[in-house]
């Protein structure tokens, strides 16, 4: 189905989505991949990740938690990456793989990956690598213009709306600040896709050099558009028309419950290490949130019809919250708690209110009145 994969960041998150549905799409019988991961940032504390990524046993990723209410606990050694390079060290061989083989790319670098370094992303007439990512993929990219011209999908996997398109721009900027012929663009235009995509998958350990500790529950969504392919088929990997809804039932169902746990965890006096498994531990908290989710939240996707889909998601995420192997900190979701309330609660329910609605949401506007928005009167 798919040649090579180029797939920029070493993260463990990664590892255990898009490289462990191209192998399993392999062990199915599929024709997909090889990937070549790339290490993009030159962090030496990370070479040993990078040459690990090239072992023939593959590496392990250790599937635990809860799915349908039944314990899950299963390893899988991943085997569709054939190497790991070195935007540092291994240059020339990214340039050549990609320029000559590659019929796709992935990325996951990090909240500030896109960003770019205008006094550090020249492109360099020895051929060597730019600052940033997007500076290094334009300079790929004008390179595979000149030597093959042929198209590619990109699938960048960073958590944030429309990624695809925000990934482009990066992209022709950094083009733009190297003076390249109107030609490329054209091309780039025409051949190079950047799709925009959704991933959902809780990572929540390493296992070193290479490997990783996941949730059963994962989602690839990716937007249809024109010249967007997948990599392989999976039934995690879902292609859509749009991805507003899968975007509105993690960031208002999965988020906002993480959201409300820990508006309790911080006004009613909790362990300063507890874990969301811990809170939901207690029947008294578990039938608070379920009763957010059942007499607010709910009811609210179902004025948009989605009340079904709502409903299923919910019963997911209890699974996901309930998982006995994660142990996901309530000081750690609970950071930027007020920006996260303007996020998951305060847009929930200004995206609610533009419909009728014939119901009463008091526990989220409670929530929202306690954190204004900058500039409000509290």
């Amino acid at each position: 189905m798919s040649g090579r994969i180029i797939q920029f960041g070493t993260s463990r998150f990664l590892q255990a989505h898009a490289a462990f549905f191209v192998h399993e799409a392999a062990e199915a019988g599929q024709t997909v991949g090889p990937i070549t991961v790339v290490q993009t940032s030159g962090d030496s504390s990370r070479s040993g990740r990078v040459a690990a990524f090239g072992r023939p046993e593959g590496y392990p990723v250790v599937i635990r938690g809860m799915s349908d209410g039944r314990t899950i606990d299963r390893t899988v050694h991943v085997k569709s990456i054939d190497r790991g390079l070195s935007a540092a060290s291994d240059w020339a061989e990214i340039l050549r793989l990609f320029t000559h083989e590659a019929e796709f790319v992935v990325s996951n670098t990090g909240d500030t990956g896109y960003r770019t370094v205008p006094a550090e992303d020249r492109f360099s007439s020895t051929g060597d690598a730019p600052k940033s990512f997007p500076a290094k993929l334009a300079f790929l990219l004008f390179r595979r213009w000149q030597a093959t011209a042929r198209p590619l999908v990109i699938l960048p996997c960073e958590l944030v709306t429309g990624n695809g398109r925000l990934l482009e721009t990066a992209v022709i900027e950094s083009a733009r600040l190297n003076d390249v012929p109107a030609e490329f663009f054209e091309w780039l235009d025409r051949e190079v896709t950047f799709a925009d995509t959704l991933v959902d998958r809780i990572v929540s350990e390493p296992i070193e050099p290479v490997g990783a500790v996941a949730e059963p529950y994962a989602l690839w969504a990716i937007r249809q558009a024109p010249g967007v392919r997948l990599p392989c088929a999976h039934e995690q990997i879902v292609l859509t028309p749009e991805l507003e809804s899968y975007e509105r039932l993690k960031l208002h169902i999965l988020n906002l419950g993480h959201t409300y746990l820990a508006e309790i965890w911080q006004t009613e006096g909790h362990a300063s290490d507890q874990t969301v498994r811990g809170m939901l531990a207690d029947p008294a908290i578990r039938r608070r949130l379920e009763a957010l989710y059942d007499t607010e939240v709910v009811p609210g996707f179902a004025s948009k019809g989605m009340g079904d889909e709502a409903r299923s998601y919910v019963a997911t995420t209890l699974d996901r919250f309930s998982n006995p192997f994660l142990n996901h900190r309530m000081a750690d979701i609970a950071q930027h708690h007020a920006q996260k309330v303007e996020r998951r609660i305060t847009a929930f329910l200004d995206w609610v209110e533009k419909t009728p609605m014939d119901y009463e949401t008091p526990i989220l506007r409670a929530i929202d009145s306690r954190y204004p928005a900058p500039g409000e009167a509290v």
